[in-house]
């Protein structure tokens, strides 16, 4: 009579602990895909793969005798109704030399719009070469009602490019930018109205 009460107990006990493996391993899963796109994102600037660009502090203090030809990309996502376009579609600076390039964006809606820019270097190999000391992508971006915006990119392209083999043939880059809209915080103009409504109700 007692093994066949145990019985249920233990078995309840087992299938208990297969319910909290499963658990576990679903709140595992999904914590590793949350933690998944930062810690790419992480090693594409350390690495420079598929053609992230690295963030410097200093300036190259090192210039060739060799020119880089760099092409510029820029595109908006469904979402935000801005012109946005570089002021030059192409510079040709020496390896090694720090140059300012400039974009511009105007928002062509009827209300303020934010907006975050993704950026990229084709050929990928590229990306762990081309320095950013400033640029606009760094922070999100908000434009009002028919404002225009003049948003500078300072770079240069680090002279080991010519040094690694899978690099030191490349004479064209492409900086690609797409700006995709960011939610920004709530009018302060609404939360005044609503203050309002329960001032009437008191």
């Amino acid at each position: 009579m007692s093994d066949n009460a145990a019985a249920p107990k233990k078995q309840g006990r087992n299938n208990g602990a297969v319910v909290m493996m499963c658990l576990s391993f679903v709140f595992g899963m999904g914590a590793m895909s949350y933690a998944a796109v930062p810690l790419y994102r992480i090693f594409c600037q350390v690495t420079g793969y598929n053609g992230t660009t690295q963030r410097v502090d200093q300036v190259s203090s090192v210039v060739l005798d060799r020119t880089m030809r760099v092409t510029f990309d820029a595109n908006v996502a469904p979402g935000l109704q801005w012109d946005f376009k570089p002021v030059e579609r192409e510079v040709n600076p020496k390896i090694g030399e720090t140059i300012q390039v400039n974009f511009t964006a105007e928002n062509r809606s009827n209300e303020t719009q934010r907006g975050q820019a993704v950026f990229n270097v084709t050929p990928g190999e590229a990306g762990v070469y081309f320095n950013k000391v400033q640029c606009f992508c760094f922070t999100e971006t908000d434009l009002k009602p028919g404002e225009k915006l003049d948003m500078p990119v300072v770079f240069y392209i680090d002279p080991d490019i010519v040094k690694a083999v899978e690099s030191k043939n490349i004479h064209t880059v492409t900086l690609s930018y797409t700006f995709y809209p960011k939610e920004g915080p709530k009018p302060l103009a609404s939360n005044e109205g609503g203050a309002e409504k329960m001032e009437k109700k008191l």
